[in-house]
């Protein structure tokens, strides 16, 4: 679309997180700011957007009428922590990176962690009335399959002489059977879950042998860990190849399985929750953004699925990422922190002050014939 620049425009900002750097809240605002410099007279909307992992919370939460909520729980070298979650109408979303994720965890413990705590957040949206679950999984501790989560809700996994087994994905060595008769049903309307890998549970390219050493697992560990996840995949049947399945050390499949939860890829659900396609519908420039733009960047991720909606809908496109590291679509303008900075170092260290130039830079060329890439 040829936006004509000597006019009021309306601009919708939604970027994903700029990892280790800025939130996409954060982002989307940076941007904003350095705009509204440039363009006083547009109107800008700020629509922060994830993927299903770290950081879809947040942009649940800044969207119109979003609440928060918290519940204490306690996580292994760390004691107390509050844990949010959001309601969206009858619609609960809960994190599980907020509940237990591996940033929160004091001590890395591969074997032993679990997904209790995301468990106790789940019976709180049951109890608050929640009629639907979204639940992004992404970023987790743990390889448990989901068995923390299940035995919080009121399953019981129990050994040969049908005591409890121990914590963690380890302790599913010694599983022999799965008690279901305390386990809460789901919510009425469903749970989805947002899933931004497409492992299976099991094998070479599953939930152990991939993420397992991310969380601090050894060679030994990972097999011991696959093991164990493939005897929870005996006790519980369900499909261990799905897509997805080994998403959150497997607590996709878990929750797939006992739960009927629905896998969905994220960027999508995300958008339609938080309000973006109707936004880019009505906008005539939309800017996304990430750390780094890649060739991966436009198979599921946040700034590749906001470029679809905006050439459905017309709109002029606009890429703000860390870094330039592969061409962008035709027609899409985009702009570089790295590049706006001199340097990687300064881009990462004062990311939000070079956010709001080139939002500045990005406001101030508009209208020009050749894309700055």
């Amino acid at each position: 679309m040829a936006v004509t620049p000597d006019r009021a425009l309306r601009v919708v900002v939604a970027p994903d997180s700029f990892k280790g750097s800025a939130t996409a809240p954060e982002v989307a605002a940076a941007v904003s700011r350095g705009w509204r410099r440039a363009r006083p007279a547009d109107v800008v909307v700020e629509i922060p957007m994830a993927d299903g992992g770290e950081g879809t919370l947040d942009a649940v939460l800044a969207a119109e009428g979003a609440t928060v909520h918290t519940l204490p729980v306690t996580l292994p070298g760390v004691g107390r922590h509050e844990a949010r979650w959001g309601m969206v109408g009858p619609r609960a979303v809960v994190e599980l990176a907020e509940c237990c994720g591996l940033p929160l965890v004091g001590t890395r413990d591969p074997g032993g962690a679990d997904t209790e705590a995301l468990g106790l957040v789940l019976a709180a949206a049951l109890d608050a009335g929640a009629a639907e679950v979204t639940l992004a999984v992404g970023g987790s501790a743990s390889t448990d399959g989901g068995s923390g989560a299940l035995r919080a809700l009121g399953a019981r996994v129990l050994d040969a002489g049908a005591c409890d087994v121990p914590r963690g994905g380890l302790g599913l060595v010694s599983a022999a059977t799965v008690d279901l008769a305390g386990l809460r049903p789901p919510p009425v309307s469903g749970v989805t879950i947002l899933c931004d890998v497409t492992a299976p549970l099991l094998g070479a390219n599953g939930a152990a042998h991939v993420f397992a050493p991310q969380k601090g697992a050894s060679p030994d560990q990972v097999l011991a860990l696959d093991h164990a996840l493939a005897r929870w995949h005996g006790l519980l049947g369900g499909d261990a190849e799905a897509p997805g399945a080994g998403a959150a050390g497997g607590t996709a499949y878990g929750f797939a399985t006992l739960w009927s939860a629905r896998l969905r890829p994220g960027a999508a659900t995300v958008a339609s929750l938080v309000g973006l396609p109707g936004a880019v519908a009505a906008a005539d420039v939309v800017v996304t953004g990430e750390g780094r733009w890649d060739s991966q960047s436009v198979t599921g991720k946040v700034a590749g699925h906001v470029l679809g909606l905006v050439a459905d809908a017309g709109a002029q496109g606009v890429v703000v990422a860390g870094d330039l590291a592969a061409a962008l679509p035709s027609g899409v303008r985009g702009w570089s922190l790295v590049d706006a900075a001199g340097g990687l170092d300064p881009a990462r260290t004062d990311a939000i002050r070079w956010l709001e130039v080139v939002g500045e830079q990005a406001a101030m060329r508009l209208g020009e014939s050749t894309p700055v890439s």
